[in-house]
């Protein structure tokens, strides 16, 4: 059987590369890592989130904006912040509005939602000790 230790990147593609950079870069402070060319041409970027983990961008997408929230495929990305509350002050202050307001989720975390410059969703979760997901860490730690 596969043992997946994490996710190692998602990939998106987007209208505008130099827009999206503002944006992940920019306002969600997400270094660029390395771009690599095909044909002398970007081909596609890395963008850290943190040393195992990135967003994969590729340009030249076609369309106005990502699929609609129940289309099948791709739904959202959830990014973890520490604080939530300081997460929010700091995107209001990058001018990036929220999609969805501060919310307890029935997972029992704090979650957000922000969308970027081609509509791709994106949840910002504060994971709570008492959250569906702690509790199960907890049990999976506590049975090996």
């Amino acid at each position: 059987m596969l043992t997946v230790s994490s996710i190692a990147h998602v990939a998106i593609r987007v209208t505008d590369v130099e827009r999206t950079l503002d944006f992940y870069s920019g306002k969600l402070g997400m270094r660029e890592m390395m771009r690599l060319d095909r044909d002398g041409r970007l081909w596609l970027l890395y963008l850290r989130i943190t040393d195992t983990q990135f967003l994969e961008v590729f340009p030249e997408g076609v369309g106005e904006r990502a699929a609609e929230r129940d289309a099948v495929g791709f739904n959202h990305m959830c990014l973890e912040v520490a604080d939530i509350d300081v997460a929010l002050r700091e995107l209001d202050a990058a001018g990036v509005p929220l999609i969805r307001d501060k919310q307890m989720g029935a997972d029992g975390n704090w979650q957000a939602w922000i969308e970027d410059p081609d509509g791709h969703r994106i949840e910002l979760m504060q994971m709570m000790p008492d959250s569906l997901q702690a509790k199960a860490i907890a049990r999976m730690a506590a049975s090996g």
